[in-house]
């Protein structure tokens, strides 16, 4: 295979690297937040993302090592690097998050960052999976997209 492919099994481990960035990012602001509410609110999101990664890691363990089909070589590749290569992700860790997050309502904006582009990039790694797979991914993008409401409703308070 050539090396500008991708097959589906690196993409839902792209993805489950996300999950990854996702719950350690979690973790980091459970920790580092006094208020009680704050900890419990994020130790709860992190678990959520423990949960993702273990289901994820089942579909990976599911899937052939197929090709993605293309329009042109390199098409796809391009297309998931952009949906990867995102600068929140970069700024995941102990010193950025000092740094960036100041207070509870800029780490729930993160959150909100990051529970969009889990609905982005699993809702385009559903279109080119299989329908048992991508039942399964549907799934989890609609428990993304509660994580999102709750957040979203907490934030609101905090106006």
């Amino acid at each position: 295979m050539p090396d500008n492919l991708f097959n589906a099994a690196e993409v839902v481990d792209m993805g489950i690297a996300k999950e990854v960035k996702r719950r350690d990012f979690y973790a980091l602001v459970a920790k580092r937040f006094k208020e009680k509410e704050m900890q419990e609110l994020f130790s709860r999101l992190r678990d959520w993302e423990d949960e993702h990664i273990k289901k994820f890691t089942d579909i990976r363990n599911t899937i052939e090592d197929s090709e993605i089909t293309e329009s042109y070589q390199g098409e796809f590749q391009a297309y998931i690097r952009s949906l990867v290569d995102d600068m929140q992700y970069k700024q995941v860790s102990a010193e950025s998050f000092d740094k960036f997050v100041k207070n509870p309502v800029d780490a729930i904006n993160y959150g909100m960052g990051f529970e969009r582009d889990a609905i982005l990039f699993f809702g385009e790694l559903a279109a080119h999976m299989t329908p048992a797979h991508k039942e399964k991914v549907s799934r989890l993008i609609e428990e993304e997209r509660k994580h999102l409401m709750y957040l979203a409703k907490l934030k609101a308070g905090y106006k």
